[in-house]
């Protein structure tokens, strides 16, 4: 509290000098010493003048180093980018001494946006608020703190005598802590996540304040590529891979013809059992050359390319194989998911595909679960999409409704949809043992879902903890870290053996009533 009431105090100082020391003075000095005279004569004249000068050094106006007041961000009161900059620069331009003990981290709330539309505009900008004391008080009183972004932070580190790398890393740790700890809002407790890049001084490409700041936002950019709660710090290696990622879309079009981008599965377990009840197929884009590119990179490349229908072909084709694959290997694996696009959705022909592509790896239909998110059920009318999604159940494949949360579609336009799994996003399971707010959230989904005949699977489940708390409150199915990274196929199969090998040794969890 004392270091906020400091920064509070810095501001005012600033404003004040501003004030006694612009071009205003001008105007304002000669009306206060007139003013004197005209109420208190001569003594009072003397004393203003002789006081004002002893006014003006207390507040620093005769410091000529300070840096110059710059604007405020209007939500949380800290200074803009355009401080970080100038308080970097004159770190950078120093000895290099001076270069070495400082360092430029950057912070962004996970999943902002959805935070936002889960909790309303309002309670968005008290998280941003409460972010910014959180970062205050963490840091010295010499440190800057500033926003760069929507949901995004940068903090300038002041030289201090000791800085290395896992100095840096130990500070990044407790700006996460602190920014992830609780937050309390009309009787809500919100739960968010942050992912951190930074740069020491001495690691910059060049010695200057922007080019720090650029350095820290490719770290940062890595991070939040390995969300959620990532920390990654900038290197060399990081600026070339940044560099090559500058994809074009007719490399991205020859990746996925060539077999560069294929699927990658992440496992899906029963609550009840722990037995393998499927597996999730992500487009993955392994390059020979440049290593693992993101989804968050490629996908919108191919989308603009208009490219994402052929995506689905491939992944519809390379996931069925696959499960071929493992019913031919000896292993139980009931079913693949594949994310269909609204592009895919509105292809008039899509039914007749996929039951070609069944037929030809000779599947049964309920062998595939068509994945669908929640914002695709919730936007579309009577139209192609709702045709298709249909026919697709009525052939026997399984609908699910991905992040369910997140889209608002109402009970009708489910039951319209013919969904038979709900798919609960990561926000709602977030912490959901430690959560009294969070298990009623879920109790409800969970009701509601039971109620009208549907299955549920949880995302993003990344601790024993949320795992055994969904099963505890009825959830059937759980997918994410805490279970299984996405993994090629020739990985899959070991992991399955491995995991089977487990589940006898597992305990079973009673499930609560609710």
């Amino acid at each position: 509290m004392h270091r906020q009431l400091s920064y509070r105090a810095q501001l005012l100082r600033f404003r004040l000098r501003r004030i006694l020391i612009g071009p205003q003075s001008l105007a304002f000095l000669p009306a206060v010493a007139l003013s004197a005279f005209w109420f208190g004569g001569e003594p009072w004249l003397i004393g203003v003048t002789l006081g004002m000068p002893l006014v003006i050094a207390s507040i620093g106006g005769f410091n000529t180093t300070d840096q110059p007041v710059r604007a405020v961000d209007g939500v949380t009161g800290l200074p803009l980018r355009d401080s970080l900059e100038a308080g970097l620069s004159q770190a950078m331009t120093g000895t290099e001494t001076t270069r070495r003990a400082t360092a430029c981290f950057m912070l962004t709330i996970d999943d902002f946006d959805v935070i936002a539309e889960r909790y309303g505009r309002s309670a968005a900008d008290h998280i941003l608020q409460r972010t910014a004391l959180r970062l205050r008080t963490v840091l010295r009183d010499d440190d800057i703190a500033c926003r760069t972004g929507s949901a995004s932070f940068g903090i300038g580190l002041a030289p201090a005598p000791h800085l290395d790398l896992e100095t840096a890393i130990q500070l990044a740790s407790r700006l996460q802590s602190g920014v992830e700890e609780p937050i309390t809002l009309d009787n809500t407790v919100i739960y968010v996540s942050a992912s951190i890049g930074f740069c020491l001084g001495s690691r910059a490409p060049d010695p200057s304040g922007e080019a720090l700041i650029q350095a820290t936002a490719t770290a940062l950019g890595e991070a939040s590529r390995n969300a959620p709660s990532a920390i990654r710090s900038y290197s060399d290696d990081m600026r070339h891979t940044e560099r090559a990622r500058h994809i074009f879309a007719d490399e991205a079009a020859a990746a996925l013809e060539n077999g560069e981008i294929r699927p990658f599965y992440q496992p899906q377990i029963s609550t009840d059992t722990g037995r393998v009840t499927g597996f999730e197929a992500l487009a993955r884009w392994t390059h020979p050359e440049r290593g693992a590119i993101s989804p968050a990179d490629f996908l919108p490349i191919l989308e603009n390319a208009g490219k994402l229908a052929r995506l689905g072909e491939v992944m519809l084709a390379r996931s069925l194989s696959a499960l071929k694959a493992w019913d031919e290997a000896g292993l139980d694996i009931p079913c693949v998911g594949v994310n269909f696009s609204s592009d895919e959705l509105r292809n008039p022909k899509l039914i007749d595909k996929v039951k070609w592509e069944l037929d030809r790896h000779d599947l049964a239909p309920h062998r595939l679960a068509v994945e669908v998110l929640e914002t695709v059920v919730a936007a579309s009318p009577e139209d192609v999409v709702t045709r298709n999604v249909n026919g697709l159940a009525r052939l026997g494949c399984r609908i699910d409704l991905d992040d369910f949360g997140t889209g608002h579609a109402s009970i009708s336009s489910i039951r319209r949809f013919a969904v038979q799994r709900i798919k609960i996003d990561r926000s709602f399971v977030m912490k959901v043992d430690r959560d009294s707010e969070q298990q009623r959230m879920v109790a409800a989904i969970l009701t509601m879902a039971e109620r009208l005949g549907m299955e549920t699977l949880a995302e993003g489940v990344e601790t024993a903890g949320e795992h055994a708390m969904l099963a505890q409150l009825g959830c059937d199915h759980v997918q994410g870290f805490g279970i299984g990274h996405p993994m090629p196929f020739d990985a899959a199969e070991g992991w399955v053996r491995a995991h089977m090998a487990t589940v006898q040794d597992l305990p079973r969890i009673s499930r609560g009533n609710g």
